[in-house]
């Protein structure tokens, strides 16, 4: 990346030297190595380093990635290694960096330059999947996972249904503000059951790793029963 690239006069300011990314797939963490330098007159106290995912047409698809904090004096020039998570679906996509001051602003809103890469988002690897206390259709659940959720849940099959298992009745589709648990999940390393419905393994999202329930993956119980 060319280092001459303009910069504001002012006291935030940043010129861009380099950055590497590693192979990104969807919904997974990466890293990548940025290169800056404070080149505005006031010291980098309370910075961090993040990234919007954006379109081919710069709509953004992901507008707050996650935070990395740097601190650099005026003329400081700084490398950092920084979590990337990418975005879901895999496909081709802008990966714009930045530094932000929270609840404040971007600094390109301060007329900094933003480097953006053309990125191809690849599928996540579903090979080490899991499915926890269930039988369910494995290419559902894997191309579930491809797409970029590390946590997949389906409505489970009964004849009898037990009151703590009421929402997962089948019918409907994908609901991305499922209010419960995900029953008997289908898991990728190193994301282990976390919670307990009705006498069945469940995960309840926790940190940030993406997750999806979808009632048309249709998951029939194994040897344990629900309690009822």
């Amino acid at each position: 990346m060319p280092a001459d690239h303009p910069v504001p006069a002012g006291p935030l300011a940043v010129r861009w030297h380099a950055y590497e990314l590693a192979e990104v797939q969807a919904g997974a963490l990466t890293r990548a190595r940025v290169a800056i330098e404070n080149v505005g007159t006031a010291t980098w106290r309370e910075l961090n380093v993040s990234y919007h995912w954006l379109d081919d047409r710069g709509n953004p698809i992901v507008w707050d990635g996650i935070r990395d904090a740097v601190s650099a004096a005026p003329g400081e020039r700084i490398e950092r290694d920084v979590a990337v998570r990418g975005p879901i679906p895999p496909g081709r996509y802008k990966l714009a960096f930045d530094l932000v001051d929270e609840h404040r602003f971007w600094l390109a809103e301060l007329g900094n330059f933003t480097p953006e890469l053309d990125v191809d988002v690849a599928p996540r690897d579903a090979s080490g999947a899991r499915l926890f206390g269930a039988a369910g259709d494995p290419e559902q659940l894997a191309a579930a996972h491809r797409e970029g959720y590390a946590a997949v849940g389906g409505s489970i099959e009964l004849r009898r249904r037990p009151r703590e298992l009421e929402p997962y009745a089948p019918g409907g589709g994908r609901n991305p503000a499922f209010a419960h648990p995900l029953v008997c999940p289908s898991l990728l390393p190193p994301l282990e059951p976390n919670a307990e419905v009705g006498g069945l393994p469940a995960w309840r999202p926790d940190g940030d790793e993406p997750w999806v329930y979808d009632a048309r993956i249709r998951l029939q119980l194994q040897s344990r029963r629900p309690r009822d």
